[in-house]
């Protein structure tokens, strides 16, 4: 059962990693944003160029969709599949991040900063769902899905029926 529990530990502190910096990218994007639609492209702290807008409004659909959710060996695919969801629009915002450097002009040190932490929410949000995904298949990394028994104390291994040592007669 420690084995078991390695996986766990290992995420838990992710899951901490990722929320402190998605709520810092929701609010420099929320901000920035704010800014953008009042017309002060121009503050001292902003700058940007056309692929801002985009950015911003991906970095803050990418920074809601963070999960957070406890998953054994009958959530784990459902924890997978929305993990992988919200690495590809953090991924996409990662990618308008870089089209917009690429572009150039005038950034201010905010956007600059909220492009640092897009690309670190980038790296945490993979190595969350490399280690999550490791769990699907060896139960070291955690109740992958042939521990149901482990989950629900039985001993068995994978869906099958126990065996309760005595037999029915008909």
């Amino acid at each position: 059962m420690a084995a078991g529990r390695r996986g766990k530990d290992q995420i838990g502190p992710l899951l901490v990693v990722n929320l402190v910096v998605f709520l810092i990218v929701l609010g420099l994007a929320g901000w920035s944003l704010d800014k953008f639609i009042n017309g002060e492209q121009n503050h001292p702290h902003l700058g940007g160029n056309s692929s801002t807008s985009f950015m911003l409004i991906f970095a803050l659909i990418a920074g809601v969709v963070v999960h957070l959710r406890a998953w054994r060996s009958d959530s784990l695919a459902g924890a997978g599949s929305l993990a992988t969801v919200s690495w590809a629009i953090t991924a996409l915002a990662f990618g308008l991040a870089c089209n917009e450097i690429i572009l150039g002009g005038r950034r201010g040190k905010l956007l600059q900063t909220l492009e640092a932490f897009i690309f670190i929410s980038l790296l945490s949000q993979l190595l969350y769902l490399i280690v999550l995904h490791a769990g699907v298949f060896d139960n070291s990394y955690g109740p992958g899905y042939r521990s149901y028994a482990n989950d629900h104390g039985g001993n068995a291994t994978g869906h099958e029926p126990q065996n309760s040592g005595t037999s029915a007669v008909i």
